[in-house]
């Protein structure tokens, strides 16, 4: 009886520790599933950075210079560059001539130099504006007999002591006298003449630059020689040539860029040359400082830009491996964009596809972004 007591204590206490080792056991589990489950929300990875995309911090992106821009719709776009020469128009270039026979003794201006309507260019001497001083001299002087002789005589006409036909032909030499003088006085104007110098002077009879200086301190000139030519400022005129496969292309009206000026086309010729199959295009630009008649230069004609073409600052291209490419910003970061270029001029480039309109782009701390995306 005793024995059984023994064993019935020692089947309990097994009992007891089993159970004891399960509770353990599975609160043990349960733990370390809540530890399992809590582990990813603590230690979770950070976001992976879309393809193309720069992740830069707003305070990051300031201390990196990054200045944006905004994308906008382009009207024109680039079509062909050509070589061509700038010219004057034909009506805007003016020879200004010796018109007398002399020596000259000082000159103003030079080729290149910009002037104004009336400006001394040269300072001739000269025998025939002596002569036509002289002659002018004579001329009053006989005037003043003249006009003189007149008044008395239509007194004593007017006192019945004489004739009136000797009081009219008084007044008629009177006033042929008047007209010599006028007349010599009129040609040494008109030449910048000073007949007590015996010089006169040749001036610019338009504003303009002059485009021809062949004069010399020293020289003689004939009178039949035209040593200045001036071109007026204010338009020129281009003349280039357009390759066979554009002829029918490019139109009149079409924009034309020359550097920072930009133009209008006025005229296309429909003509093949046969020697260099091309044809003659025409076109006027403003005056400005590259605009220097004789000058060669390439031109851009400009057309209707296609559908989705915007402009951007000239800043915002760069050149990622043999792509050109612009970062655009976005919510988080700056995208990478391969781009197509048409061109554009010192300020401004059409970019055909890679960017819409109203798109903000980088124009500042380009050089910044594309080392961060060379090292990604």
């Amino acid at each position: 009886m005793k024995q059984d007591r023994v064993l019935l204590a020692a089947t309990a206490a097994v009992t007891l520790a089993a159970a004891g080792w399960w509770v353990l056991a599975s609160k043990s589990e349960q733990s370390g599933q809540l530890q399992q489950a809590e582990q990813p929300q603590s230690k979770a990875a950070a976001p992976k950075p879309a393809a193309g995309m720069l992740l830069v911090e707003p305070a990051k992106a300031q201390a990196l210079g990054i200045v944006l821009a905004e994308a906008k719709a382009a009207g024109e776009a680039p079509l062909a560059d050509l070589p061509a020469t700038i010219a004057p128009p034909p009506n805007a270039r003016v020879a200004v001539p010796a018109t007398l026979p002399g020596v000259v003794l000082r000159t103003f201006v030079v080729e290149g130099d910009a002037v104004r309507a009336g400006q001394p260019l040269a300072t001739v001497a000269s025998r025939d504006v002596l002569t036509l001083g002289a002659d002018l001299s004579r001329a009053n002087a006989r005037l003043g007999v003249a006009r003189s002789s007149a008044a008395r005589l239509s007194q004593l006409s007017r006192e019945g002591i004489i004739a009136g036909g000797r009081a009219d032909e008084a007044r008629a030499l009177a006033a042929e006298a008047g007209a010599d003088v006028s007349e010599k006085a009129r040609i040494l104007r008109m030449v910048g003449g000073h007949g007590g110098s015996g010089t006169y002077t040749l001036s610019a009879p338009i504003a303009g630059r002059v485009t021809k200086a062949d004069i010399l301190a020293g020289s003689p000139v004939d009178g039949t020689s035209a040593p200045f030519v001036i071109d007026a400022e204010g338009r020129y005129e281009i003349v280039a040539q357009v390759p066979e496969r554009l002829v029918g292309t490019l139109r009149p009206g079409m924009g034309l860029r020359v550097g920072d000026s930009v133009g209008t086309v006025t005229a296309v010729g429909t003509t093949i040359d046969p020697m260099t199959r091309s044809a003659t295009l025409k076109a006027q630009i403003p005056a400005g400082p590259g605009a220097i008649a004789g000058r060669a230069a390439t031109v851009t004609v400009l057309g209707p830009a296609p559908a989705g073409a915007v402009t951007v600052p000239t800043s915002a291209l760069t050149r990622i491996g043999s792509d050109d490419a612009v970062f655009v910003a976005g919510p988080k970061g700056y995208a990478v964009r391969k781009v197509r270029s048409a061109g554009g001029d010192a300020s401004t480039v059409v970019l055909l596809s890679g960017v819409r309109a109203g798109e903000k782009v980088v124009v500042s701390g380009t050089s910044a972004l594309k080392a961060l995306a060379q090292t990604n």
